[in-house]
């Protein structure tokens, strides 16, 4: 149990590196996390795909879409998203998967349960369309009429919740602080519709996010502010994420660890550009477009970091 001192602290800390997110959010996708006008082959399909039923449900955010930013005018591939990229690498574990992929590109935990439909450039490539229902509802339908047959369910969410208290909030302190509070009111009943829906038998995945504001450590002005979001990560975050899957039996995979955020920032490397800069540095401007762009979202590279973490954590089939 935490003392009220290093509750207060937690909350402090929590809430600067939110604020810290939501300005890195701001600069890099405005006010949705897919904004931008997708290519041609990054357009969704509007049906749930045709053949075998789909026995991978994806569903969340901007992550789970597969996001990239526009590079010389063209977004890189969003089907390099780690929805996409799960069925063939969770072969080696024994698992057929084919995937339906519910996910929305500025998704929150409170518009996944209730905001209707997702606009064509913030839908998943060949996801559903879904205008009269929630993200939520329209996955839960489809857990529920293939009750059985879904083997594996992923959840990306959470990281969009506090970009609102970015836009001229009287009090953006008090504004993380609910928001972060929301999260854990809110996920908590969400879970335990998708597993009610899926059944006892599938598997829940619940995924957090690679610790991004590590990139503001190559400034000096700004590199107390990376210390202390690996802080928040760690100690308040994912606590709270790894609960509330875990509660609905689901699979925490921490993210930011398996990005290597908690490698000790005394341990460098040499980094294109930027000389020697500690490990977990590095690794977030590798795997993300944070250093190069100023972008929450992951590489190609990076997405595929995280459905390895998911892979990896998959029991054997």
């Amino acid at each position: 149990m935490l003392s009220s001192s290093a509750n207060r602290r937690g909350r402090t800390v929590l809430a600067t590196v939110a604020l810290a997110v939501v300005a890195a959010v701001t600069v890099a996708c405005g006010s949705s996390d897919s904004t931008g006008t997708a290519t041609t082959e990054n357009r969704a399909t509007t049906t749930v795909p045709t053949g075998p039923t789909a026995n991978y449900v994806s569903i969340g955010d901007s992550y789970a879409q597969g996001f990239q930013p526009a590079v010389d005018g063209k977004h890189p591939p969003y089907t390099d998203g780690y929805a996409y990229l799960l069925p063939k690498l969770a072969k080696a574990k024994g698992y057929d998967l084919t995937l339906v992929n519910f996910g929305c590109g500025g998704a929150t935990v409170e518009s996944l349960a209730t905001s209707d439909g997702c606009g064509v450039d913030a839908r998943s490539p060949g996801g559903p369309r879904y205008q009269d229902e929630s993200q939520l509802q329209a996955a839960i339908d489809y857990l529920k009429s293939h009750r059985g047959e879904v083997e594996l369910v992923t959840i990306s969410i959470g990281g969009n919740d506090v970009t609102s208290c970015a836009s001229g909030v009287p009090d953006p302190i008090k504004c993380v602080g609910d928001a972060v509070r929301r999260i854990d009111e809110k996920l908590g009943p969400i879970l335990k519709q998708v597993r009610e829906a899926a059944g006892p038998d599938a598997t829940i995945v619940g995924l957090t996010y690679p610790d991004v504001i590590l990139g503001a450590y190559l400034k000096e002005s700004t590199r107390e502010l990376a210390k202390l979001s690996v802080v928040a990560f760690e100690q308040f975050i994912n606590p709270m994420l790894k609960k509330s899957y875990e509660a609905v039996g689901g699979i925490f995979v921490d993210v930011t660890k398996g990005t290597d955020a908690y490698v000790p920032l005394e341990e460098t490397t040499d980094l294109a550009s930027h000389g020697t800069v500690p490990v977990a540095v590095a690794r977030v401007c590798e795997l993300t477009w944070f250093c190069d762009r100023t972008d929450i979202h992951p590489k190609s590279n990076g997405y595929e970091r995280i459905a390895k973490l998911i892979v990896d954590s998959l029991p054997e089939r």
